[in-house]
């Protein structure tokens, strides 16, 4: 992990280089998809899906306080976000969709006024921070 200044910006234009984006996305995707046939299956994303601590970080709740069942609920929603066509498979292209939609509501929230964030390695926010950071270092 490592402190980063980072705003709306930093990510907006991340996702906006189709290149980088993809190509990140795309590993990401590589790395869940055990059995290397495209698609992911709950059973593959499940582990990313519950990485993220969704009750606990954003709403201040336990995660071991909720019922096993509403849990699995929540977390079964959210892998269908990314199953847009409801084949109870997520292709490639499917992943990357949801991803832009997820980091362009993190740019939206972030707004544009700078803020100092903890990121984790290898993160999408990591990668938008230090793709900016190499262009400065370009352009100086």
């Amino acid at each position: 992990m490592s402190v980063e200044i980072l705003d709306g910006s930093t990510v907006r234009s991340f996702v906006e280089d189709e290149g980088a984006f993809n190509s990140s996305v795309d590993g990401r995707f590589a790395a869940l998809d055990a059995d290397h046939d495209g698609l992911l299956t709950y059973a593959e994303m499940a582990g990313e899906l519950m990485s993220l601590r969704v009750l606990e970080k954003h709403f201040g709740v336990d995660e071991a306080a909720v019922d096993p069942n509403e849990l699995a609920g929540l977390y079964r929603g959210l892998f269908a976000r990314f199953d847009r066509d409801g084949s109870g498979k997520v292709d490639r292209h499917e992943f990357r969709a949801e991803m832009k939609e997820v980091m362009l509501a993190v740019a939206n929230g972030l707004g544009f006024l700078p803020v100092q964030m903890v990121v984790e390695e290898g993160s999408f926010l990591k990668v938008a921070v230090d793709r900016e950071l190499g262009q400065l270092a370009r352009a100086a």
